[in-house]
């Protein structure tokens, strides 16, 4: 980002956060009253109406996830030649903690209020599961008017969008939405499922993605941008994404999906003994247009940025996904109809029709300390395609290929998303992996050799290689 503003860089520590004001409450958009949405809307009319040179305008905040989120910025030496791009890997979520952090404070100051804290868009909660409506008034400045506007109030949210239309009822839509949640949240189970791949000096860019960025981030980044333009601007690809208002509450509530998800147990956290996580840095300008440099050691307790979430219902956490339970005598007639195929797959293999693949397990039987230690992981690595091309292909485990399972239940295990960055193409390679561990317990699988793993495109065509899938064991510390 380019500026004629010339200021000292400050370190975050040296920095006066949030110590001297009572702890902000991010609260949920269908719970705010009239006058926390005049405040936001007062807030977000300030910011646009800075000059554009400013840092901390609008336009120029928007700018900042362009430029960490599309390759603006290189490595340090001696990899120069290696761009940054915090998505699919483990920077997205304290990039993002970090983003609005400071457009929070920017926004606070501009109003006179600092205790203001940004809402989020719970669209994991049955009530949320909509625009807020106030998003929609042509009037209000948090209206965007590139957004698909068949997807206003009182329309459903799609965390499984694909880019088409689900014509089912509201009811069977918010069941589906749940039953997403589950599995992006419960069954990923370990740091690296839930956070993405680490992403160190000189690999790069693209490890592997995490559950939440996967589904429901890109998903509702689809689902909200217009539906006549090329990419779905400006939710749709991140290049535009932030300059939509509604871009900050459904990052708020990304956001406190890391929060929610260290609180569930069974060994979760982040990666806070890896000193190359810890001691990575952003830069960013705050409320005064100083740029400060932060690191991601500093972020990885709300409170002490100065803020924590509203406790809302959580109906996801304890769903129960049905299955069709195919009987061992099913699962070897099925892997043996793969076997038998005239068209067996041999990888790389190229998705451009639905890909049923053999898996073979390293270990079977587990003992329950082996499964509280370690989960069971599809790999699907190699995963190849163009930047400029919108991709989703959904995973399933032992289904029936004639007649696949739904999103909210056992067999389907996930979905690999990716945005288009809406700049010039680039060759992407990158890994996706999924936690079965539950589901292969739930199947009755466990003692089996191996697993059937069925390839589903659903956006992107012919347009994805993948490498190799196999299984591994990830710690669960």
């Amino acid at each position: 980002m380019q500026s004629p503003f010339k200021f000292k860089e400050f370190e975050f520590k040296d920095y006066d956060a949030s110590s001297n004001f009572p702890l902000r409450v991010r609260k949920p958009c269908h719970l705010v009253d009239e006058e926390f949405i005049a405040k936001f809307e007062k807030g977000i009319a300030l910011m646009k109406a800075l000059p554009k040179d400013d840092p901390r305008s609008f336009y120029q905040q928007a700018k900042v996830h362009c430029a960490y989120c599309n390759g603006a910025y290189h490595q340090q030496y001696p990899f120069e030649n290696l761009k940054i791009d915090i998505h699919r890997s483990w920077f997205f979520f304290p990039f993002h903690r970090w983003y609005l952090y400071f457009f929070e404070r920017i926004l606070g100051n501009l109003i006179g209020d600092p205790n203001f804290a940004l809402p989020f868009w719970s669209w994991d909660t049955i009530d949320g599961m909509q625009i807020p409506p106030y998003f929609t008034h042509m009037n209000s400045s948090l209206y965007h008017k590139l957004r698909d506007m068949n997807h206003i109030s009182p329309h459903i949210v799609d965390l499984q969008f694909i880019g088409d239309e689900n014509f089912v009822s509201s009811q069977k839509q918010i069941s589906l939405n749940i039953a997403a949640m589950y599995k992006q949240m419960v069954l990923a189970s370990t740091k690296e499922l839930f956070m993405g791949s680490p992403l160190r000096h000189g690999d790069e860019s693209h490890p592997g993605i995490g559950s939440i960025e996967n589904a429901p981030h890109n998903t509702v980044h689809k689902w909200v941008g217009a539906a006549d333009t090329p990419n779905r601007e400006d939710m749709g690809t991140f290049y535009t994404a932030a300059r939509d208002p509604i871009f900050y509450p459904h990052h708020s509530n990304i956001d406190r999906m890391w929060v929610i998800w260290k609180k569930l147990g069974q060994g979760r956290r982040d990666y806070s003994d890896d000193e190359d996580w810890l001691d990575s840095s952003f830069f960013f300008y705050n409320e005064n247009a100083t740029l400060v440099r932060v690191k991601v050691r500093d972020c990885l307790d709300t409170k002490k940025l100065g803020y924590v979430y509203q406790d809302v219902d959580l109906p996801w956490l304890n769903f129960q996904p049905t299955s069709k339970r195919m009987s061992k005598e099913q699962r070897e007639a099925k892997r043996a109809k793969v076997l038998s195929s005239k068209e067996r797959e041999n990888f790389p293999i190229v998705l451009d029709s639905i890909k049923s693949v053999i898996v073979k397990r390293p270990r079977k039987l587990r003992s329950e300390l082996e499964k509280e230690n370690e989960e069971e992981v599809l790999v699907m690595e190699g995963i190849e395609f163009e930047s400029d091309q919108y991709i989703k292909f959904d995973v399933h485990v032992n289904d029936d290929e004639d007649k696949l399972s739904e999103h909210d239940e056992t067999e389907f295990v996930g979905s690999f998303v990716s945005l288009e960055n809406g700049h010039k193409s680039r060759r992407i390679s990158t890994c996706f992996k999924v936690g079965v561990s539950k589901v292969l317990e739930n199947l009755e699988g466990d003692e089996d050799d191996d697993v059937v793993v069925t390839l589903v495109p659903k956006g992107g065509i012919g347009e994805v290689i993948i490498g190799n899938i196999m299984i591994e064991f990830l710690p669960k510390d």
